[in-house]
């Protein structure tokens, strides 16, 4: 895997060896980061669900002043720690070594301006994520990866990458 585009373009970064983790292709993540790309300079980012948080660090390489990552599995976490260290992100990071839907249990409302999640396929995960996020918009922008298959709640913009549906809730604030 590597960094599509920003300061950090073109540098590799380690996938977990972990069959739970699914990485996002390099090519939905670019064409993702693509379409947030106006609200990504300045904006500070929750990577849920984070695996080897390419997409927090994605969103750090184009301008996010901070990432939160958000991992539960402790074999993964190692694997994130190690991509922010080669990237020396150390600074703007922070790894939460948690449930994702416990963490955003506990956020305020606009605690980030663009939350990205990449729960797994076949959970219930991500309308359970996009559940919370309708009673309290903990991102001011937030975007779910999920099976093309899977139908979200409420009124996402969708686009589809062949199997893959990237869905996007914004705020109205």
């Amino acid at each position: 895997m590597r960094i599509v585009a920003g300061r950090w373009r073109g540098r590799k970064i380690e996938a977990p060896i972990d069959k739970q983790v699914r990485p996002t292709l390099d090519s939905v993540r670019e064409a993702w980061m693509n379409i947030l790309q106006l609200s990504i300079p300045g904006a500070r980012v929750l990577d849920l669900y984070a695996g080897s948080g390419a997409l927090g660090l994605e969103a750090l390489s184009r301008g996010a002043v901070h990432a939160d990552f958000v991992e539960k599995d402790g074999r993964v976490v190692r694997a994130l720690r190690k991509n922010v260290e080669m990237l020396d992100a150390g600074a703007a990071t922070t790894v939460h070594q948690m449930d994702a839907l416990r963490y955003v249990s506990e956020l305020a409302s606009s605690s980030y301006d663009i939350a990205f999640a990449d729960p797994p396929y076949l959970s219930e995960s991500a309308t359970a994520l996009a559940d919370k996020w309708h009673l309290i918009p903990f991102a001011a922008l937030l975007s779910i990866e999920h099976a093309a298959s899977h139908t979200m709640p409420g009124s996402p913009e969708i686009r589809r990458y062949g199997s893959i549906a990237i869905s996007i809730y914004r705020s109205e604030d």
